[in-house]
């Protein structure tokens, strides 16, 4: 028995074992499921096939309501949570900044926080009254006070802002890991040449930076059609007019707000394809996949 354990191939499997029965167990079967009670009436004990009528009902207001939401929010924080790590990991690198270190160390103290807990901060930062930190400033700089989860403008606003004081740090580091992959020699041929910072920049550490630039926007993407709980922490009992639903929080309200399980089931299956094609059509459009990789 011993001998077979030890056999190298037997060990492999050993080592993914764990891997491959959690994601059978917590992944494959639970999506197997939900395909399965998307085309079924689920109520209290009692479950029957209807076929494709949950799938029928997705086109409505509130469905496309809740999907120009997220469309909308996935916009904003790609590029958000692209392009300002990207140049604060840049600025972060240079040899002029001293205590690298505790920077970096202090940065992903936010990723630890939970969400449930930023967000109550944040409700209070951002509350309608005026005595509210956010509203102070507003009156400060001359303008009158905000009903931040009121609007749709600010209501968006505000689930941005959580999820980047969230991520901001952590997509840092990835920039500032990558940062240390350019080699030196590129950015010296450029100073002999004369370039310029901007020049340099534009030329040399974009295109060194490409592949942790396409995987950041590739999981802000897919964080981005997954949120719920950016929205939930600040309109747990639902935003009015729909400012603040997501696609998730729709499947949240269908299917256990509402007790209707295979309505929620059928969202998710078409959220759960959107997020695929959308993530395919990105990584051809950026080159990730060629025609020569087939």
């Amino acid at each position: 028995m011993g001998k077979f354990l030890n056999s190298k191939k037997v060990v492999p499997y050993i080592f993914v074992a764990p891997f491959l029965i959690s994601f059978l167990v917590l992944t494959l079967y639970p999506a197997i499921q939900g395909i399965i009670m998307s085309f079924q009436s689920v109520l209290p004990g009692q479950v029957q096939y209807i076929g494709l009528e949950n799938y029928v009902r997705i086109p409505n207001a509130t469905f496309y309501r809740a999907l120009s939401n997220t469309t909308i929010y996935v916009i904003l924080t790609v590029v958000i949570l692209t392009l300002f790590p990207m140049l604060l990991a840049v600025m972060l690198n240079s040899r002029m900044v001293k205590f690298k270190t505790l920077f970096r160390a202090s940065l992903f103290i936010p990723a630890l926080t939970s969400t449930i807990v930023g967000g109550m901060i944040f409700r209070l930062m951002f509350a309608e009254q005026d005595s509210a930190i956010a509203n102070q400033v507003m009156n400060f700089v001359g303008f009158d006070s905000v009903n931040w989860r009121y609007s749709a403008w600010s209501g968006m606003l505000l689930m941005v802002i959580l999820t980047s004081w969230r991520w901001l740090g952590v997509n840092i580091l990835y920039f500032l890991a990558a940062l240390q992959t350019v080699p030196e020699e590129l950015y010296e041929a450029a100073d002999i040449d004369g370039a310029s910072r901007l020049q340099k920049f534009l030329f040399i550490t974009i295109p060194q930076l490409k592949p942790i630039i396409i995987f950041v926007s590739t999981i802000t993407i897919i964080n981005g059609f997954r949120m719920f709980e950016e929205s939930f922490v600040f309109w747990e009992s639902g935003s009015p007019g729909n400012i603040g639903l997501t696609m998730v929080g729709y499947i949240y309200q269908q299917g256990i707000q509402q007790n209707d399980m295979g309505f929620g089931a059928a969202v998710g299956v078409v959220l759960m394809l959107i997020i695929f094609v959308v993530s395919i059509i990105y990584l051809i459009f950026t080159g990730t996949f060629k025609k020569g990789d087939a």
